[in-house]
């Protein structure tokens, strides 16, 4: 193989090149963050003229965590210790104050489904004034909540659950990096050593009850000062405790509606043998040591994404987490119940904002716990969200892969010709001579063609043969 050559161009491009490209993808796949005037206009009415609860909890501690630039805070969290365990206080924003049953801003957003997100292009579930605004869960305002009350014991599990509608006052917008940072400089606010304390247990809890999570790191569209790049992101350890806490809420929830036999579950059904069996015959072609004792979430677990032939692993394990979806019910439980990657079964709960879905299983859930009968408009919907959410969850990936695929072939367009080092994640399952290669300089996922089988998981020098920006194509060439 060729040796690569050093490479001189910039791994940047400008944001104006760019935006025309996007602008390109939204009339193509005929989305637009814009919205009907009949919409806006029922939006803007409604965050003037709030539904408030009368309970007023606006004395808990709120904060939020989420990346720094976002405005749509769907999320507040307050953890106090209870003897050896914990109390979780989860706000959640609120949107029955703002929507009413088949208004404009209801019907659009069950058409859409979903936010979309591409680089700083995002496509909102919901007009600004309810998503980043009246119904955001900003610092030192008063908002409506969805608050749960999730009791948790010394091992992490949770043992009792409930939620309600309040008014909360978050205390501060925190970023993942500053929370991140404070932790590791022994600053933080016991608040967030709470966080990682619980978080620990839960990853624990995660690990004996047999679910899994692939350590896949992020591929990032980052914009400076107008200018945007790529790069590989791993995900700080207090985004996986804040996970964790979603999670324990998801699974609340659903505890909830299964014992009810009414609601929304999020659900994948179990790993075919067939495809843990293919996974196996991978490990050993990348010479990686799997005994058939070992279950395939302990063997993820034990994989290390910073090494070639892991990393490759890790990719080949994605195979197992395909199938997700919803299943509504009511009366009799559904068949396969479960989603086989958390080992339980769990619902989709903390971001209404973002996920139409959300919207509905609050509702159930906070009327079970009323001991209220479920709204006839939730129960209406439930046959129907299932295929709405596939479909906008098809959307998402589309928008998201087509807005990744842009920025790539624009950061590469100029470098035609060159050699870059990489490896081989995966090879066609129909066509061994094709497959994925990534890069890590710049942080470029993409196709690549040989003339033999593919290496996988090996360090590999590849020529950039396409780069096109209007077909947002980008290949690569095995040397």
């Amino acid at each position: 193989m060729a040796s690569s050559r050093v490479l001189t161009v910039s791994s940047s491009v400008s944001g104006d090149v760019l935006r025309t490209g996007i602008d390109a993808i939204q009339a193509e796949m005929k989305v637009s963050a814009e919205f009907p005037a009949a919409v806006e206009k029922a939006a803007a009415a409604a965050a003037a003229n709030p539904r408030l609860p009368e309970l007023d909890l606006t004395d808990l501690p709120f904060v939020t965590i989420d990346p720094e630039s976002s405005m749509d805070l769907d999320q507040a969290m307050c953890l106090e210790r209870a003897g050896d365990g914990f109390v979780v206080h989860y706000a959640i924003a609120d949107l029955s104050a703002f929507i009413t049953p088949g208004d404009a801003v209801d019907v659009e957003a069950n058409r859409r489904g979903e936010t979309l997100y591409g680089a700083d292009s995002k496509i909102p579930l919901h007009p600004k004034a309810i998503s980043e605004d009246a119904g955001s869960l900003l610092p030192d305002q008063v908002r409506p909540a969805l608050v749960w009350r999730i009791n948790v014991d010394a091992t992490g599990e949770g043992t009792d659950v409930t939620v309600e509608r309040a008014l909360v006052k978050s205390r501060a917008k925190l970023s993942y990096a500053a929370v991140q940072a404070d932790l590791d400089a022994g600053t933080a606010d016991e608040m967030f050593t709470m966080l990682r304390d619980l978080g620990e247990l839960r990853l624990a809890r995660e690990a004996a009850r047999g679910g899994v999570s692939l350590p896949l790191p992020e591929q990032e569209i980052v914009d400076e000062e107008g200018t945007w790049h790529l790069e590989f992101r791993q995900m700080l350890p207090v985004e996986s405790w804040n996970a964790q806490i979603s999670l324990l809420t998801g699974f609340g929830a659903a505890s909830l509606m299964v014992y009810a036999r009414v609601g929304l579950l999020r659900t994948l059904p179990p790993a075919d043998p067939r495809d843990v069996q293919r996974l196996h015959r991978t490990a050993r072609a990348l010479k990686i040591d799997w005994p058939a004792e070992v279950l395939y979430p302990d063997f993820i677990r034990s994989l290390d994404v910073s090494l070639p032939n892991h990393a490759a692993m890790v990719v080949a394990c994605t195979r197992l987490l395909r199938g997700s979806g919803y299943i509504g019910f009511n009366g009799e439980l559904p068949e396969q119940a479960q989603h086989s990657a958390l080992a339980s079964e769990y619902a989709h709960v903390t971001a209404p904002l973002r996920r139409l879905v959300d919207r509905y299983a609050l509702e159930i859930c906070v009327a079970l716990c009323a001991g209220e009968e479920v709204p006839d408009w939730v129960l209406a919907k439930l046959p129907e969200l299932p295929d709405t959410m596939r479909e906008s969850g098809r959307r998402a990936n589309q928008y998201e892969n087509a807005v990744l695929n842009l920025v790539e072939a624009a950061v590469l367009a100029p470098r035609l010709g060159e050699s870059f080092a990489g490896v081989i994640v995966e090879a066609d399952e129909k066509d061994d001579k094709r497959g994925d290669v990534t890069i890590q300089d710049p942080a470029i996922e993409a196709v690549v063609a040989g003339s033999v089988p593919l290496p996988v998981g090996q360090d590999v020098t590849v020529k950039l043969t396409t780069a096109d920006v209007k077909t947002r194509k980008v290949e690569f060439t095995l040397e």
